[in-house]
């Protein structure tokens, strides 16, 4: 499964992991502000916010797993199987088929607060893009550089909370994954304090001993705690490289290897990207399962009053620096 988070330091960071066994061709995609959207129930957009990302590019059309806009708001979806439900088109509602939702967002809002305020409007439905592509089941975290929030359509209708964590992680539910974190409170970046009983004399033999019971499985429950222990505790400088290889620090922390995770077809679940926007610059930023180096994409390094999508295979091999080449 996928975890994401946010990052801030001089600027703000979004991204996450997308961990799956097996990859659907995603693509670094930039849409400009003049790639006329079509929305299935809400008519045409041609006019709107560019952003970048990745994402399936299906006959030319970009269906975002994660984008960030020009103004600086991300956006991320993430599986949430079982839990997920979506409805049948309501008259008076602005109906969004669940694969529309990232460009119906980032198109039209620059902040958290103004995407409260469309959510409030919106109905999820389900119909499927096309035959040959499954349907999903999501639910998302958007963010800028003040405020992250969780998006959820379940069974009693559609949830916004604020998460002040800025980490999502898949099931279960974002309230429970929430108090799933009450039972870790004693942990600490710190050495921890002997209180077992008193009288009895303990000392620490290592360092790291305050995050003694930190989960260490790849459970979506145990990576939104890893996650969110490391993100909240991470310290870096505020340089771009600084700011951008802590991040990557942060999501290595839930990363999958391939063989750890194998599932009933005999295949493995594996991190096959893992991405970070710099949402303030524009910068996307990743790495794949079978490249550690970091890649970056600018994307006003194209055209944003454009009307086609720009895209960019992802380097999907190892590219390792010879320091001491002959």
């Amino acid at each position: 499964m996928c975890t994401a988070a946010t990052y801030k330091t001089k600027d703000f960071y979004f991204g996450r992991t997308f961990d799956y066994e097996y990859s659907y061709e995603e693509k670094i995609a930039v849409t400009p502000r003049n790639y006329p959207f079509h929305f299935l129930e809400m008519g045409d957009r041609n006019h709107h916010y560019a952003m970048i990302g990745m994402a399936h590019m299906e006959h030319g059309h970009p269906l975002y797993y994660e984008a960030v806009n020009e103004k600086g708001l991300g956006m991320a979806g993430l599986n949430f199987v079982g839990n997920a439900h979506y409805g049948e088109s309501v008259p008076g509602k602005e109906n969004i088929a669940v694969f529309e939702l990232i460009p119906w967002i980032l198109s039209d809002c620059a902040t958290v607060a103004q995407c409260r305020e469309k959510l409030a409007k919106i109905n999820l439905t389900d119909p499927k893009f096309n035959d040959q592509l499954p349907r999903v089941q999501l639910h998302w975290m958007i963010a800028d550089q003040t405020k992250a929030i969780t998006l959820e359509a379940v069974a009693d209708g559609l949830h916004i909370y604020d998460n002040p964590v800025g980490v999502l992680a898949n099931n279960p539910p974002f309230q429970q994954q929430m108090l799933h974190l009450s039972n870790y409170m004693q942990l600490s970046a710190k050495s921890p304090q002997n209180n077992f009983a008193k009288g009895l004399q303990l000392s620490t033999y290592s360092r790291g001993m305050g995050a003694f019971g930190l989960p260490g499985d790849l459970s979506s429950p145990s990576r939104f705690v890893r996650a969110a222990f490391v993100r909240m505790n991470s310290f870096s400088g505020d340089s771009e490289e600084e700011s951008v290889g802590q991040f990557f620090h942060i999501l290595g922390s839930v990363e999958q290897p391939m063989g750890c995770c194998e599932l009933e077809s005999g295949e493995y679940e594996r991190t096959i990207y893992t991405s970070c926007c710099n949402a303030t610059r524009g910068i996307y930023y990743y790495t794949t399962y079978g490249n550690r180096q970091i890649t970056a994409v600018d994307m006003h390094g194209e055209n944003l009053d454009g009307e086609t999508v720009v895209v960019y295979e992802p380097i999907w091999e190892e590219q390792i620096r010879a320091q001491n080449a002959r």
